[in-house]
């Protein structure tokens, strides 16, 4: 996975623009990070993605070009291109790019 620039505070971006396909790669870019969680942005090129994982944060997807297909919990679902999807912490989760797709991953830390 490739890991880019983080972006520059109170300077207006159009999401889908600051990052790039590579590929055969995943390319992630973190917006924003601090300790109560953290804003990442994410390219993957078909047919990458991420092996099923947990996380001790519930995550915010928000799709911004193509699909993805989101695993939760053993339930495969595809989000699209503008749709949202939360994700539960500590609930095991994949996702994988039929096609390419661009999404927005906002993971804030929970009790």
């Amino acid at each position: 996975m490739l890991n880019d620039s983080v972006a520059t505070k109170g300077v207006p971006f159009d999401l889908k623009e600051h990052v790039t396909y590579a590929i055969g790669s995943v390319v992630s870019k973190t917006l924003l990070k601090k300790d109560i969680g953290n804003i990442t942005l994410f390219s993957f090129d078909k047919g990458q993605g991420l092996s099923e994982h947990t996380s001790p944060f519930d995550a915010v997807v928000h799709i911004l070009d193509g699909e993805a297909e989101i695993t939760i919990g053993g339930r495969m679902q595809t989000v699209k291109a503008g749709q949202m999807l939360i994700m539960p912490a500590n609930i095991s989760h994949a996702l994988h790019a039929q096609v390419q797709f661009k999404m927005l991953l906002t993971m804030i830390r929970g009790n």
